[in-house]
């Protein structure tokens, strides 16, 4: 009448996929977030350098 041992497990299994993927949910969104900043910083160090040698080009 007790709980059977499979159950547990499979319970256990069951609870530790549903963080995993939750946990992957969250990583992946952080690393999205992360690489558009990375983008906008390179794209203002870009312009940057597009003025310095614009700037260069008519002294």
């Amino acid at each position: 009448m007790g709980i059977n041992i499979g159950d547990l497990v499979y319970q256990l299994i069951m609870f530790i996929l549903l963080l995993g993927m939750i946990f992957a949910v969250y990583f992946f969104v952080r690393s999205l977030l992360a690489r558009s900043n990375n983008s906008n910083r390179m794209e203002q160090k870009l312009d940057r350098v597009i003025e310095l040698l614009e700037k260069d080009k008519r002294e």
